[in-house]
């Protein structure tokens, strides 16, 4: 007899707990406390972000990608290759730019890279050739990065990551004319991509591990 009480006992205290999470996993939720108001929500995407077949061929890319980089290095330099050809290492464009970030070969023999088809193979020295040119890039504009970063030319606020991902594209000589010239100067590539719009695009990104070196080479010594 007392055995069965027990047994009760139990599956009473049992029922009374199940009814309470299920009565509990039923009230209703304050969304006010999941808003977004007052959050500054910044994004960067692509032009043709959105469309369908954007959208397929990001599912079918077999390339890893992360929405998660953020405004880190790499976030930088990955945001800047999907511009210049969707990530892809070993595409050539209509103008003979080269890989993932489309170098030039004059640049690439500037960085120590005199074979290009070893250069368009082999995605290491891809990715050496780019923190190569930025180091470059980042010794040949250091007055330019000191004078003007935080100011505001056409609307737009100067940023370190924004220099360095202009003068990728147009070459830091542009860069410095644009500058110089208060934005009356803006370089435009032969697609009729301007410094502006990298300037813009690029902006905010942590470029602090690019350290600055006339001398920069993308070859092992």
């Amino acid at each position: 007899m007392k055995k069965n009480i027990a047994r009760y006992l139990i599956v009473s205290l049992t029922i009374c707990i199940l009814m309470y999470v299920s009565l509990s996993s039923n009230k209703a939720i304050d969304s006010s406390k999941y808003s977004t108001a007052g959050l500054e929500l910044n994004y960067t995407v692509c032009q043709d972000a959105g469309t369908k077949a954007n959208d397929l061929a990001l599912l079918n890319d077999n390339k890893s990608y992360s929405p998660f980089l953020g405004k880190s290095f790499v976030g930088f330099k990955e945001a800047l290759a999907f511009k210049e050809s969707r990530g892809d290492y070993f595409t050539v464009n209509t103008l003979g730019y080269l890989g993932k970030y489309q170098f030039g070969k004059e640049t690439l023999k500037l960085l120590g890279i005199h074979d290009s088809e070893e250069f368009l193979k082999n995605p290491e020295l891809q990715e050496r050739a780019f923190i190569a040119n930025a180091e470059r890039n980042k010794w040949i504009l250091r007055r330019d990065i000191k004078n003007f970063v935080g100011r505001k030319i056409n609307g737009i606020t100067i940023t370190e990551s924004g220099i360095l991902a202009a003068a990728h594209l147009a070459g830091a000589g542009s860069v410095k004319n644009y500058l110089r010239s208060y934005g009356s100067d803006n370089f435009e590539d032969s697609y009729g991509t301007s410094i502006e719009y990298y300037m813009k695009k690029f902006s905010g990104y942590d470029t602090s591990f690019i350290k600055p070196n006339k001398n920069a080479k993308a070859t092992f010594v």
